[in-house]
């Protein structure tokens, strides 16, 4: 069975971020960029994809912060 898609608005409220703010994420470049798929003029989200999406933001920021600082 295929995952369920999320709206921009679902997601948005997954969240608890302004819907501006996952249209912002889409169109970053590289790894900051929130995975989805485009459906003509629509986005969509995979649950599982945006969690581990943001396991890998976590773990940067985590692995940035404990960095000492000079």
């Amino acid at each position: 069975m295929e995952p369920e898609l999320l709206t921009v608005d679902e997601l948005a409220t997954l969240l608890r971020v302004p819907p501006s703010w996952v249209y912002q994420r889409t169109r970053c470049r590289g790894r900051d960029r929130l995975p989805h798929i485009k459906l003509g003029k629509y986005l969509r989200f995979e649950e599982a994809a945006v969690q581990a999406w943001l396991d890998r933001q976590r773990r940067e920021y985590q692995t940035f912060s404990s960095q000492p600082s000079q």
